[in-house]
């Protein structure tokens, strides 16, 4: 049955040679490019940060060690009693399908944020394995705090969420930079400003077209931590020990996942893992995520010796991102930057 609406982008129209192609092929062309098939449904590690506030300061390491285990071994873990209210995170998802649900043409003419900040599929694919079955509103966060339009549901109730979730990634990317060179860092509050960080506001459409498209291709994330809410619909899997698990959904958590730039900085320390969110063929799915990203001209270093990667800037690397999937379809990432390359 379609079940597609006026809300939804064309995505048939616009992949249709795409999808009548390998319509009869994608289960092979499933088998050769999975890594295995999906392991059962797991929880990554849950580190409740409520100890932080303990008075006992052993207390308060040992949950700063599980943060830098699960970074190290993970390179995903959630946080409960992570300080922002169920009532933020409600309030925003409900402003979230407002605007998702408004007619297709209207989204592409949104003029609340900046120029080009709705997105949907993948305009470079080449392939079935290329494409993203999903929309989204990639927000500069420059386009949210201290808005004019603060009176208007939406960006109040992103506004709100912004400021909460700002304060956590800080913390927990301080905590991450002080486990890993014995001391604590400035450099975080120093590079990672509201200003350069985004907020993306995600949804899956339902898919009965093909079984092996992507809601969001594997990728890896292009900045220093990611902080997700998600839904209960489930769909998110992460690549561990060259097997795709299926991230079991928590009411009550939040989803962190360490980025590219907190790999390379941690000089292969803390692990930026491949993940990507698979299509749903009844339900559609709802994820808010929050990139701790720095400006442009911050310069990534690897703060132990010898370095895996070569120092570079956070616009080269964002440069290097988009050429490569101009060119070849997608993203290659970090082993461009290695030094023996």
């Amino acid at each position: 049955m379609d079940t597609t609406t006026i809300s939804d982008p064309p995505f048939q129209e616009a992949y249709k040679i795409l999808l009548d192609k390998t319509q009869n092929n994608i289960n092979i062309d499933r088998e050769e490019n999975d890594e295995v098939a999906v392991v059962e449904e797991c929880e990554v590690p849950v580190i409740d940060l409520r100890r932080l506030e303990e008075s006992d300061s052993a207390v308060r390491e040992e949950c700063k060690w599980e943060i830098a285990r699960a970074s190290e071994e993970w390179g995903f873990f959630q946080v409960v009693n992570h300080g922002i209210c169920s009532e933020i995170l409600s309030r925003l998802r409900c402003e979230q399908e407002k605007v998702f649900k408004q007619p297709f043409h209207n989204k592409t003419k949104q003029d609340k944020f900046s120029a080009g900040c709705y997105r949907w599929g993948t305009p470079t694919a080449t392939s079935i394995r290329q494409l993203s079955w999903s929309e989204a509103f990639h927000i500069p966060l420059s386009d949210i705090l201290g808005s004019t339009t603060g009176s208007d549901t939406l960006s109040s109730a992103m506004e709100q969420f912004a400021t909460t979730v700002s304060r956590l990634a800080q913390t927990l990317a301080d905590i991450l930079a002080e486990k890993l060179i014995g001391e604590k860092s400035s450099f975080f509050e120093e590079n990672c400003l509201p200003k350069t960080c985004y907020l993306r506001l995600n949804r899956y459409p339902p898919c009965t077209v093909a079984s092996g498209i992507h809601g969001l291709m594997p990728h890896t994330d292009s900045d220093f931590l990611t902080i997700l809410y998600q839904d209960q619909v489930g769909g998110l899997q992460l690549l561990k020990d060259r097997k795709w698990i299926a991230v079991k959904p928590n009411p009550d958590a939040l989803i962190i996942n360490i980025g590219d730039l907190f790999q390379a900085w941690s000089n292969g320390g803390y692990k930026s893992i491949e993940h990507r969110v698979v299509t749903n063929p009844k339900l559609e799915r709802f994820s808010i995520a929050y990139f701790l990203c720095p400006s442009n001209d911050t310069v990534i270093e690897s703060c132990k010796k010898p370095p895996l990667y070569r120092k570079f800037s956070f616009q080269q690397y964002r440069q290097q991102v988009r050429d490569d999937v101009q060119k070849l379809g997608s993203k290659i990432g970090l082993p461009r930057f290695l030094t023996y390359e």
